[in-house]
């Protein structure tokens, strides 16, 4: 995107909403309510946490505060990574009027929400946790898994991989939905491009000492280690095994890994590494414009999932308005038949598994001698077309596709 596209995109979002709502009025009084449940000292903090509640907030300002003439409220807490915590502060949020809850940084805590959001009749963005089954047999008509999901990552990076050699795999897999659905559907695009998995080893979520893990992965002959997990685990496991040697033997490949994950690395460590990304700052005038706003007020530039934070609830903002209302199956309704444009997506589409398709990339963490500055840790490898990327309708599983 040239930086007269990147502005062009920014003034038109302004006019068209400056341009006035539907004349329709909802009959659903009180402001538009949108809670962001997160991660505030966990795993996950550093790709979503604060950061994603400030995405949300510049949504929010980018569309005046207000649509349909009602103010929009922002609210947010943390889930601890709970699924019973999530749900009892989704409950509470859904019965005090909070029309949509966003961010969800764990599978299992976005599976519980998606529960509540069925049977109230409210939405739910799954901005930040990747389990492709929340499109698959759990998925919702109140649902929107808006960001990536561990079929993409798995799509982007195992088959790249095994192309480039890598063709005997074991992983060490995060010991819950998550990690569970990243090992199987990476296990599967590795064996349909023609490698082998020798083995698994599960590990529970926060594990600090990864010592007796990594030596079952050594003793397996695999020449790669794939890491189905996210956030510190992965850099805990990362460290772990190049102090003790493991790499010497087998290569590196974090499934799931972000921006915040290759900064807390170093490069010295993180070189090289392959990783399969929905966003990176530095793309190009739009995604480096919105990315400077954030970095004023969060002193990082932002990740994956913070970024999709904010376009969730900005394409959520943009239905309600166009429909005059807040009532959740006309604005899902909205939502699916608007194609999906800002800084971050283009062209991008919300389909009835509540899946977004959108272009994903693979990345290359740069050597130190490559980089330039503090967050200049990457180099495009390829974008993936958000077709290739995810799973086809049709193989999800999903109840809705008939």
């Amino acid at each position: 995107m040239t930086r007269l596209h990147a502005t062009r995109w920014a003034a038109g979002l302004a006019a068209a909403w400056l341009a006035g709502a539907s004349p329709a009025r909802a009959a659903d009084d009180g402001p538009v309510k949108i809670g962001v449940l997160v991660d505030l000292e966990g795993t996950y903090a550093d790709i979503g946490g604060l950061g994603a509640v400030e995405a949300v907030r510049m949504a929010v300002e980018d569309v005046g505060g207000s649509v349909l003439g009602r103010p929009i409220e922002v609210v947010s807490a943390g889930g601890q990574n709970k699924a019973d915590v999530a749900a009892s502060i989704a409950r509470q949020w859904y019965d005090s009027g909070v029309d949509v809850i966003t961010d969800l940084p764990s599978s299992a805590m976005a599976l519980a929400v998606m529960n509540l959001a069925n049977e109230k009749k409210k939405i739910a963005l799954v901005t930040s946790a990747g389990s492709s089954d929340i499109t698959g047999k759990f998925c919702s008509p109140y649902t929107a898994h808006w960001t990536w999901d561990t079929y993409a990552m798995a799509k982007g990076t195992g088959s790249s991989v095994v192309r480039q050699g890598g063709t005997d795999w074991y992983f060490l897999t995060a010991d819950y939905v998550f990690g569970q659905a990243l090992e199987r559907d990476t296990a599967a695009v590795v064996t349909a491009s023609g490698g082998r998995v020798l083995g698994a080893v599960r590990a529970p979520l926060n594990t600090q000492d990864f010592s007796s893990f990594l030596l079952q992965a050594q003793s397996s002959k695999a020449t790669i280690l794939g890491l189905a997990n996210g956030g510190t685990d992965t850099i805990n496991a990362i460290k772990q095994a190049r102090e003790f040697g493991l790499t010497d033997s087998m290569q590196l490949v974090a499934l799931i890994a972000f921006l915040s994950d290759v900064h807390s690395l170093g490069l010295k460590v993180a070189q090289g590494l392959l990783l399969t990304e929905a966003f990176y700052w530095d793309q190009d005038e739009a995604t480096r414009a919105w990315s400077r706003r954030f970095f004023a007020r969060m002193k990082r530039m932002p990740s994956m999932t913070q970024a999709g934070a904010y376009s969730g609830a900005l394409h959520y903002l943009k239905a309600v308005k166009a429909v005059g209302s807040k009532d959740p199956d006309a604005v899902m309704a909205q939502m699916r038949k608007t194609p999906i444009e800002d800084f971050m997506t283009r062209g991008g589409r919300l389909r009835a598994d509540g899946r977004v398709i959108r272009d994903m990339y693979l990345f290359q963490a740069k050597t130190p001698a490559e980089s330039t500055g503090e967050w200049d840790l990457y180099t495009l490898v390829r974008r993936i077309p958000g077709d290739e990327a995810f799973r086809p309708l049709a193989e999800g599983g999903c109840p809705l596709v008939r």
